[in-house]
């Protein structure tokens, strides 16, 4: 994850690249499933492992459920993403 400046979370960028596109609409995933997550929070975030550092530290959960998590939303995410791209090319 990328760390991203909380204006571009305001107002997405017509000419964003698809890659931040991406991180926008996982950053929306994130405090969707936790609600303790600010918008600087998550923006904060520099990968995976910080965010179940934080997911752990929030909310008090054990690492391998948070570890556990933090990947099933990542993978939903990345899925949900690929079904998009696909169906929009068609």
């Amino acid at each position: 994850m990328t760390n991203l400046d909380t204006a571009k979370v305001a107002q997405p960028n017509p000419d964003m690249s698809k890659s931040a596109e991406i991180t926008l609409a996982l950053h929306k995933d994130i405090r969707a499933k936790w609600d303790k997550f600010s918008e600087i929070d998550v923006g904060a975030l520099k990968s995976e492992n910080d965010l179940v550092t934080q997911v752990v530290a929030k909310y008090s959960l054990d690492k391998t459920k948070a570890l556990a998590d933090v990947k099933s939303l990542v993978n939903a995410a990345s899925s949900d993403r690929d079904l998009n791209a696909t169906h929009c090319k068609q």
